[in-house]
């Protein structure tokens, strides 16, 4: 078991309201005795799913489970409350991880990465497949842990602030201190991001532009910025020049064939402008992000610090002019 998404990034953000729930994504990997030409897609779903049932009764959860596309919802009802989403899923078969290997290294990658993320390749269930319930080598390929060590090689680009951060937490080095605790200025940008994007896309959130995109292109317009000002400033500016003009739009960087952009020319969700509103979305980003930085009216500041950004932020006067200071305030779901 291991967790996925926004937990593993350290890139979790508040949900708007206080009756809005955390989304907490685990992976569930069976290593051993579960094959392609063993086992179907459903088979392996319904087994993890017999498993969670277990545990769910066995902690006296009331919600029954959910069972999604890819995984096995879970609610919970905590002094916050959450779901916890559980994709089942198996080791990838190595010819595979070798293809998907050179192709993260012909796309730019250095070839050290590129073998060290893809060793946590695996093959999902999705019962959207027509293979879902036969035996068949057609199963869908994903790598979270390789994502999140991926965006982990885009954090270690400001290594120096990295390195006091462990200093700071009493560990011998970064490495030693879990990725959700590097308080990076690419995850804060992220968080900030995430949290403009919410606000705006409040009363049509699902035409928001989705976490993956907004996480994946600002990691690539990082470019090792020490404070989070700077590092804002660079993603904005740039984020939008690593969107492709021609498929995949925005690719999984450690899955290149895959376009995380994928629903902006799916005629399925053409009602909803998906592109058209990712480019808006950075458009009104960037003008409210200059205003606050421009602005000299301290009500107007606080105003739009509590309504866009996932953390109060003041602004202090220094000879270098002016700076933003950042309180952290935001709390987690515990340890399941």
């Amino acid at each position: 078991m291991y967790p996925q998404g926004s937990f593993r990034l350290g890139t979790v953000v508040r949900p708007l309201n206080d009756d809005d729930e955390y989304d907490l994504d685990l992976g569930c990997r069976l290593r051993r005795g579960i094959t392609r030409s063993s086992h179907t897609q459903k088979q392996l779903k319904h087994l993890v799913g017999a498993d969670m049932e277990d545990y769910r009764r066995a902690r006296g959860i009331e919600s029954k489970m959910e069972e999604k596309h890819r995984c096995w919802r879970l609610q919970y009802a905590d002094e916050l409350n959450f779901h916890m989403d559980t994709v089942p899923s198996i080791p990838e078969e190595s010819q595979r991880v070798r293809t998907l290997v050179e192709a993260m290294v012909k796309s730019g990658s250095a070839s050290g990465l590129a073998e060290n993320v893809m060793r946590f390749a695996g093959a999902i269930t999705d019962n959207r497949l027509p293979s879902y319930d036969l035996i068949s080598p057609d199963w869908k390929i994903s790598n979270s842990e390789g994502y999140a060590l991926w965006f982990e090689s885009r954090m270690r680009l400001a290594m120096a602030l990295l390195e006091n951060r462990a200093k700071e937490a009493s560990v011998a080095k970064v490495d030693d201190l879990p990725a959700r605790k590097w308080k990076s200025p690419l995850q804060q940008v992220v968080q900030i991001l995430k949290r403009h994007r919410n606000v705006m896309f409040s009363e049509d959130p699902d035409g928001k532009p989705i976490s993956i995109i907004l996480t994946t292109l600002s990691a690539l317009a990082y470019q090792g910025e020490q404070d989070v000002v700077s590092a804002l400033e660079r993603v904005l500016t740039d984020m939008g020049n690593y969107v492709r003009s021609s498929t995949p739009r925005v690719p999984n960087p450690v899955n290149p064939s895959e376009d995380f952009a994928d629903k902006w020319a799916d005629p399925k969700h053409r009602n909803l402008n998906l592109e058209a509103k990712f480019w808006q979305w950075l458009k009104q980003a960037r003008a409210d992000f200059v205003s606050i930085g421009q602005s000299r009216d301290a009500e107007f500041i606080a105003e739009q610090a509590i309504k866009n950004l996932p953390q109060h932020l003041t602004r202090r006067i220094s000879r270098k002019g002016w700076a933003w200071e950042r309180h952290t305030s935001a709390r987690h779901p515990r340890a399941i």
